[in-house]
């Protein structure tokens, strides 16, 4: 089994999940006491969060860089960052180690393409839906990605960074996000990328008029894949 290293703490409530999920993967996947090994790196989200509002994302991307390279050095196998918004410092943390850095949103777009998905929406950070770091690599697997109109992007960030990165889930928030998919599918959007790793704890597919998928539960399967060597990440493949 490979060493997982895991940069959280963007924010800690979704690294929680992350956590869960694999080992959840890895116990029911080997059996018995069977537990995903891992290295966890938490950072101060306050510190992260500065940079962004600041647009240091220089000063971000050496935090995160540090961060990885840390779990490099503890013996990590290869990294994972338990958010989406800071993987626009992807290439500064690919940079600092000589290990494989799973990308969250090529794994997504990965599950979309095998589910024969062509046209999808996307939830996230306004930094996550506005900017072309991430939506780039869906668009570049072919994906066509539709986002939320201004004042609704607005209001996606806000529900983020004042509700759920603090632990707080408000049934007016989710009905305004279910609201949301509602007038993607009248856009003919086939599915929804809850490009957050947060927004899974406010909706969930049941309450969806379109299929979901959570960026948090694919990334941390497709980890725990990887640990278990059931998914060839070169090869962007899984057995």
């Amino acid at each position: 089994m490979k060493t997982i290293g895991l940069i959280g703490g963007m924010s800690w409530e979704s690294t929680v999940s992350y956590y869960k999920i694999i080992n959840t993967y890895v116990k029911n996947t080997l059996g018995g006491l069977h537990s995903a090994k891992c290295v966890l790196y938490s950072v101060d989200f306050d510190e992260i969060e500065s940079c962004q509002s600041q647009g240091d994302w220089d000063k971000a991307g050496e935090i995160l860089a540090h961060a990885a390279k840390s779990l490099e050095q503890a013996g990590a196998d290869f990294v994972i960052l338990c958010t989406n918004t800071m993987h626009k410092n992807a290439e500064a943390i690919c940079n600092a180690i000589k290990i494989p850095f799973l990308h969250i949103a090529e794994l997504t777009a990965k599950e979309l393409l095998d589910n024969h998905l062509s046209k999808v929406g996307l939830l996230g950070t306004k930094y996550t839906m506005e900017e072309d770091f991430y939506k780039s690599k869906l668009i570049e697997r072919g994906l066509e990605v539709v986002i939320p109109s201004g004042d609704e992007r607005e209001f996606v960030n806000q529900v983020i960074f004042k509700e759920l990165c603090l632990g707080l889930k408000k049934e007016s928030s989710k009905d305004g996000y279910i609201k949301i998919i509602d007038s993607f599918k009248q856009q003919g959007v086939e599915a929804v990328i809850l490009g957050c790793t947060e927004i899974g704890m406010l909706i969930n597919q049941e309450e969806s008029s379109l299929p979901i998928y959570d960026t948090t539960f694919i990334h941390a399967i497709g980890a725990a894949k990887y640990a278990l060597k059931l998914y060839d990440y070169d090869k962007r493949s899984i057995k």
